[in-house]
């Protein structure tokens, strides 16, 4: 994004590799990078490729003049379209933000686990350091793959639109 104290437009373009799921011993996992959080097609197609678990590392706060406004809904949207990617993706997701500050830039810490039903099944502390452990059930997962079939019902034939840059 292009946010003041992060002038990442200046430092970084987007990949040019896809959207990947990488096995380990732990599952199918994928990475997503802070903007990306943003954007359902990132985690749609990273799921697509078999990703049982999203993690999205992250560096978001909020702005001094911006936290008594709106700093209650900036955190409450972040948390909410993370926890919808675990839902319409029927994957785990694990947001890992930063805490302390830089600049002017307060992080707001607070990462989090979500389950396939987008329920936070672990959360970290607003302004500590903390290394956040949380079970997954994978079988569980891939037994709710089953049952709630998002994948196999998308309507593809729907979705041509979704490359322009703008609706008509």
């Amino acid at each position: 994004p292009q946010d003041p104290g992060f002038e990442e437009k200046f430092y970084f373009t987007p990949g040019d590799l896809g959207y990947k799921a990488f096995d380990t011993k732990f599952g199918r996992i994928g990475v997503l990078i802070c903007w990306d959080q943003w954007y359902p097609e990132a985690a749609r197609l990273t799921a697509m490729q078999g990703a049982e678990i999203i993690f999205y590392p992250t560096a978001i706060g909020w702005l001094p003049e911006e936290k008594p406004l709106l700093g209650e809904q900036q955190h409450c949207a972040w948390e909410t379209v993370q926890r919808g990617h675990a839902v319409a993706n029927g994957c785990y997701v694990c947001a890992v933000n930063r805490v302390g500050t830089e600049g002017e830039s307060e992080f707001w810490g607070q990462s989090f686990v979500a389950d396939y039903y987008g329920q936070i099944v672990a959360k970290a502390p607003v302004s500590d350091e903390a290394i956040l452990y949380a079970e997954l059930d994978l079988d569980a997962l891939e037994d709710h793959r089953r049952i709630w079939p998002f994948f196999r019902d998308r309507r593809i034939d729907s979705y041509g639109g979704i490359t322009e840059r703008w609706g008509k």
